[in-house]
This record gives C-alpha cells, sequence and structure tokens, in this order.
C-alpha cells in the first residue's frame, strides 16, 4: 500500500520526544510507529549507539519500516511490550513514547471502517490477525454487551435504545456496512448533532473491537518494569476514557481508588509527573486537524 501524507503529521511532535529527555547512548521505545513521524525524530536525537525499538499491529504501518541499524520494528501489539523487548534482549529502557488513538492513515482509508464519512463494511480493526470485528459486535453482541459498549465507550445515555433498535434491525436481516448502521440509527441522529453522536458510536465500537482500554491498562503497568529509574513516559490520549486513565496512572500508579497509607500516613507513587498538561496550539490544530483533541502527560519514573 503506497504511504499517504497523512502518516507524516505526527501530533506535538518536538513536545513527545522532548518530554523523553533523550541521552545519546539510550534505549527508547515508540511503541505506536505509525507512518513513523515520533521515530525519526528520536532517532535524529540518538547517537551512533543509541536504540530505537518501534511496536505496530497494523500491516500498512510496517510499509513505513526505517532503514536504520538503530532501529527494530516489532510487529506487535504493544500490550506485549515486555515480552517482546526481553526477546529482543531488553529489560528495562529509557523511555517510552505511545500516541494512542487511531492514526490519520487509518481514518483516511475507507476500507478500514473507522471514518463515519466513508461506507464500508463494518471491520475497525487495527490489525487483521484479530478475530473480533465490527460486524461481530453488532451482529452477534446480546442487549447487555451491546448496552455496555455504547455506554463505557461511547459514554452515550441513549445507549438501552441504540441497542434495542440494533438487534430488531438485525433480526430481519445482518447489519453489513457502516451506511446500513448509520441508516438503522437515523432516529437518533438529529442533524445539529449528527457528527458528535456518530463519532461517539464508531469510537465505542472501535474500542471494543481492538480491547483499547484493556491494552492501554496492560501497557501502563508494564512500562512501570520497563523504565529505569528516571525514565520517562510521554502519552498523548485523544478522548477523555483514554487521559482518564493515563492521568490516574502517572499520578499515583492506580487506575481506581487511591494509594494504600503506611504506618506514618505517607504513600509512595511510582512516577514524578514533568510539567503540566501539553496540548496543541491553534497553528498545529489549523495544520494537523487530528492534533484538535490530543492531550500530552509526561512522567518520570522514581
Amino acid at each position: 500500500m503506497m504511504m499517504t501524507m497523512e502518516y507524516h503529521n505526527p501530533v506535538l511532535l518536538k513536545e513527545t520526544v522532548d518530554g523523553l529527555n533523550i541521552k545519546q547512548d539510550g534505549i527508547y521505545v515508540d511503541v505506536t510507529f505509525g507512518g513513523g513521524g515520533h521515530s525519526k525524530e528520536i532517532l535524529n536525537r540518538l547517537g551512533a549507539n543509541g536504540k530505537l525499538f518501534a511496536f505496530d499491529q497494523d500491516e500498512d504501518a510496517w510499509e513505513n519500516a526505517l532503514q536504520d541499524e538503530r532501529f527494530t520494528l516489532i510487529k506487535e501489539n504493544f500490550r506485549y511490550i515486555k515480552r517482546f523487548l526481553r526477546f529482543h534482549g531488553i529489560k528495562q529502557v529509557d523511555g517510552i513514547l505511545a500516541d494512542l488513538g487511531v492514526s490519520s492513515h487509518q481514518f483516511d482509508v475507507p476500507e478500514r471502517g473507522f471514518s463515519t464519512r466513508f461506507d464500508a463494511d463494518l471491520d475497525m480493526r487495527m490489525s487483521k490477525k484479530n478475530d473480533l470485528d465490527a460486524f461481530k459486535v453488532i451482529n452477534e453482541y446480546d442487549d447487555i454487551n451491546l448496552k455496555r459498549v455504547f455506554l463505557d465507550y461511547g459514554e452515550l445515555k441513549i445507549a438501552p435504545a441504540l441497542a434495542r433498535t440494533i438487534i430488531e434491525a438485525r433480526e430481519i436481516k445482518a447489519i453489513e456496512t457502516t451506511d446500513e448502521l448509520k441508516l438503522i440509527l437515523q432516529r437518533f441522529l438529529p442533524e445539529q448533532f449528527k457528527n458528535k453522536i456518530l463519532a461517539q458510536i464508531y469510537q465505542a465500537v472501535r474500542i471494543e473491537v481492538n480491547q483499547e482500554m484493556d491494552v492501554l491498562k496492560e501497557f501502563l503497568e508494564q512500562s512501570l518494569d520497563v523504565l529505569k529509574p528516571e525514565g520517562r513516559l510521554s502519552v498523548i490520549s485523544y478522548h477523555s476514557l483514554e487521559d482518564r486513565l493515563v492521568k490516574r496512572f502517572l499520578k499515583n500508579g492506580l487506575f481506581e481508588g487511591e494509594p494504600v497509607k503506611d504506618f506514618f500516613g505517607n504513600f509512595s507513587v511510582p512516577f514524578k509527573l514533568i510539567g503540566k498538561l501539553i496540548v496543541p496550539t491553534e497553528e498545529e490544530i489549523k495544520i494537523n486537524n487530528r492534533a484538535r483533541s490530543a492531550k500530552l502527560r509526561i512522567a518520570e519514573k522514581k
């Protein structure tokens, strides 16, 4: 597949890589390789003895692999970061970069089914190796699970009505394409809110198909083992579900609840936050619309 220009617009490029505080001979990981924009910037700052490992499960992204002896592309989901770094003889690294969510390229290839702009088969898989796709979610999930998906991952109050409408429609005929799904749900899409509600519906199904919340949790937990003391983590999130998980974990090493205090009323947390939340400038958003909802958080392992 040909590379598209959209692949070359990494979000918050300088800020994210600055956050890693790169050492010339350090070992770094870009867990969301995509078009390789962040990886190229990391390599530009590494010396001859530095190393960069990148992860991407999307076959399209493999076409962008960088020809550099310091670079290794691991063609796997980053939920397996610890396992595959160990396979390459690496136990700990100096920094990890994660640019979460869907790449511009994935949105812009109609047949992937990620975009509300195009008609496509119900797919939404980030890796073709996944058994679960959007077709199965929409046509095979029962009422309880469909409601869960729309409520938990789309934050949609109309989740029960959406689930009921889908189940009634698929009893007549399987729902095969994104346009068929839109048509079935048309009464929930008033013109002034249509794009927003559709985006929430697509987001919910996509997160379920790719297990994005589970993947993110597993990755963040493993980052504590993988990072050296004073190793840096730079994470860009795009929606409130991701950002809440990242924010809580970087603050206290947990996804819910509070850290347990010791006998003296103190508690230890694994990370030190570096700087404040970073968001893109108006100029960057004009150049790259995908950046509009990006939030960058940086932390250092204690």
